[in-house]
């Protein structure tokens, strides 16, 4: 018997859903300086799995758990470590864009318990906003990697290619030149035209039509809506929230990722946000289940063999130094 344990997950993010992928994690930037980045203290947190077996014992029980990892503002190391002897943890990249640290539990006794736990140190920066933008352009798609491309394509819950939203894609920022112009544009039609309200993740189309979402549903119409004009954008996952990032390069050709905080204060081309970041990207597909994709990856355990299903825990907690 297969049982797939998807339970309600301890101190997990917005909603959380799931979500696809980047280049690589410390991506080559236009130009370093150009990234400037502020200051941020280091925080510490636990992250894992914690399995009990109920009266029977149980067989061959997978855990993927997402973990942070290295981003141009964020440096993350492994500081210590909780890990039973019945378990062992390694970690693999999916979709060559995330982390997750995988948990294999061979056998699990009846009554007893493995933990799988590893405290990281997260450093994230605030970053600030270029002081010039005149020289960026849209890049043109036919010279972008396979791994750029994938962010002017259609992902769950973003359908960058719905009839409406190419129109509205078409009108917003036609009367701008720059490029730059034409993506705060999209972010300042955003912000005006749809409230936000907290409530269930919405779709970019349901959020164009309805005029109200949370920070999800703003990101996914933000997103959309530069996808539909050439710009790459994708989501950036962090602890209790999310928001966008878009593409552009210089004149030499050299790309790089800007922020901006589509919900709450006004924020564009840098972010103020100091927390983790936990995902970039908004299809990922499923470690066992690869022909599926989530807006977002979340924690997961498969377990091959039990007559009960054991308890799970996912652990994901801001733990002191």
């Amino acid at each position: 018997m297969r049982i797939h344990l998807i339970p309600l997950l301890t101190l997990l993010l917005v909603s959380f859903p799931a979500g696809l992928a980047q280049a690589q994690f410390k991506e080559k930037t236009a130009d370093p300086s150009e990234l400037e980045l502020g200051e941020a203290t280091p925080q510490r947190w636990q992250i894992g799995i914690t399995v009990t077996a109920g009266r029977s014992s149980c067989q061959g029980v997978t855990g993927y758990v997402p973990v942070p990892v290295d981003w141009p503002e964020q440096e993350v190391r492994e500081v210590e470590d909780d890990v039973s002897s019945t378990a062992k943890v390694s970690y693999r990249k999916v979709d060559d864009a995330m982390k997750l640290m995988v948990v294999k539990i061979p056998s699990l006794a009846a009554g007893k318990t493995a933990n799988a736990l590893v405290t990281f140190e997260v450093t994230h920066r605030s970053q600030l906003p270029p002081e010039g933008t005149d020289h960026y352009v849209i890049p043109d798609k036919n010279k972008l990697p396979r791994t750029l491309r994938m962010y002017l394509s259609t992902s769950p819950q973003i359908e960058s290619t719905d009839r409406k939203i190419r129109e509205v894609a078409k009108e917003i920022g036609a009367d701008k030149e720059k490029a730059w112009e034409q993506v705060e544009a999209v972010y300042d039609w955003v912000r005006e035209k749809v409230e936000y309200k907290k409530g269930p993740l919405k779709s970019a189309v349901a959020t164009l039509k309805d005029g109200f979402a949370d920070c999800e549903g703003m990101t996914t119409l933000f997103i959309a809506i530069c996808r539909a004009k050439g710009i790459p954008a994708r989501t950036v996952w962090v602890e209790g929230h999310c928001y966008p990032e878009f593409y552009l390069e210089d004149a030499e050709r050299k790309g790089q990722w800007f922020p901006c905080q589509i919900a709450g204060s006004h924020s564009f081309g840098g972010i103020p946000e100091t927390r983790p970041i936990w995902q970039k990207g908004d299809s990922f597909r499923l470690p066992d289940n690869p022909s599926e994709r989530k807006h977002y990856l979340p924690e997961r355990v498969v377990v091959a063999g039990a007559r009960a299903q054991p308890r799970v825990q996912f652990v994901r907690r801001a733990v002191g130094k």
